[in-house]
């Protein structure tokens, strides 16, 4: 199993605004204030992503994998990728979602009041799902195994 790749996330943020898009402009009358609270959890799983990436990363350059007193065991490694994967996607999906329903806001801010009042809570939810997105990535890159180091010393072929 490969890192989650960027087009296919992209695509997925793509298609999700569209469909969010086309949702809202259909179901707009029927939501419940956007408020900025919306998106926070987003944006707390996002911090504890990264802090958790950093803590795998400086365990992983340390050599402390294995099977002992503060060691960082490898099957909770590939959990955390796994982590990584299902939050990579969540926060593309969200994201998608949060950039069809701003394409739906933005232009309304002047004649419709509650769009305008709704703006901030979906850049802040936005900006949350791109967090959770961004720190997603990177926790699956901190979670790779650190280069073999040349036998020899010196990089060169004997």
């Amino acid at each position: 199993m490969g890192p989650t790749r960027n087009r296919d996330l992209t695509a997925a943020t793509v298609i999700a605004a569209v469909i969010g898009f086309v949702l809202v402009t259909v179901l707009y009358r029927w939501f419940p204030p956007i408020t900025v609270w919306t998106g926070l959890s987003l944006l707390a799983v996002a911090i504890a992503e990264g802090g958790w990436a950093f803590y795998v990363r400086s365990k992983i350059n340390n050599g402390q994998i294995g099977d002992g007193p503060g060691w960082l065991h490898p099957l909770a490694v590939a959990r955390s990728v796994m982590i990584a994967k299902a939050s990579a996607w969540v926060g593309a999906l969200v994201l998608g979602w949060w950039v069809g329903v701003l394409v739906y806001l933005l232009p309304r801010r002047g004649t419709l009041r509650i769009a305008g009042e709704d703006t901030a809570g979906a850049v802040v939810a936005a900006v949350s799902a791109l967090s959770l997105l961004v720190a997603a990535l990177w926790l699956q890159h901190c979670c790779k195994s650190p280069q073999e180091p040349p036998e020899n010393g010196e990089g060169a072929a004997e």
